[in-house]
């Protein structure tokens, strides 16, 4: 995987985020304010202007592209997260030109546990960790694998960990205040969190 490789599987994240503004915001509005759709596509389209104009770059250089411009349009929690989760991704494979299938894994790994340390939510709180902690470990069990392969099973363990999440109370953020009525909701942010990993094998 070179730096291009990384932009390409960002701008497929970019378009997902775009084709599913509309659902995002219509989950987000069952337990919290409705604008987690508009957070993921303003953020992701604000990566996609950057890494557009960006001529060349190692992965760790597009990743920490992705992790500015992400942020500086992404205010609400979301925006820190993935900010983190790419600065986390970027330094665990700093110095290289090119990825090998050996580094699949620490990318997904990097950004779980930026999305961890950043949110300091707990798996069981019914947030996207609740998607990125099952990817990591699914990411871990596929070492050796080719990287799309890494990333599909990564992908997959989101998604039933984002389906998972409609039988967990939130802890944390707007949707705790609901208490036991957040119960039969999917969680937006591990949803989106699955539609990301998906795109981005897609794009390998």
């Amino acid at each position: 995987m070179t730096g291009d490789d990384i932009k390409a599987m960002l701008l497929a994240v970019a378009d997902a985020m775009d084709a599913a503004r509309d659902e995002l915001c219509a989950l987000d509005g069952e337990i919290g304010d409705a604008d987690h759709g508009i957070a993921m596509s303003g953020g992701f389209g604000a990566v996609r202007t950057a890494l557009s104009g960006m001529d060349g770059g190692t992965p760790t250089e597009v990743f920490n592209a992705a992790a500015k411009s992400f942020l500086n349009a992404v205010g609400a929690s979301s925006g820190p997260l993935y900010a983190t989760a790419f600065m986390r991704a970027g330094a665990a494979v700093k110095g290289s030109e090119v990825l090998s299938d050996a580094d699949a894994p620490a990318l997904v790994e990097a950004m779980a546990e930026g999305i961890s340390h950043r949110g300091k939510a707990e798996p069981g709180d019914k947030t996207m960790l609740d998607a990125w902690a099952p990817a990591a470990e699914a990411a871990r069990a596929a070492a050796g694998q080719p990287a799309a392969e890494v990333f599909a099973a990564a992908a997959t363990a989101a998604e039933k960990g984002a389906e998972a999440t409609s039988q967990m109370q939130a802890k944390l953020g707007r949707a705790a205040r609901l208490g036991a009525r957040s119960l039969g909701h999917r969680d937006p942010g591990a949803v989106s969190a699955a539609m990301m990993l998906r795109a981005m094998t897609a794009a390998l």
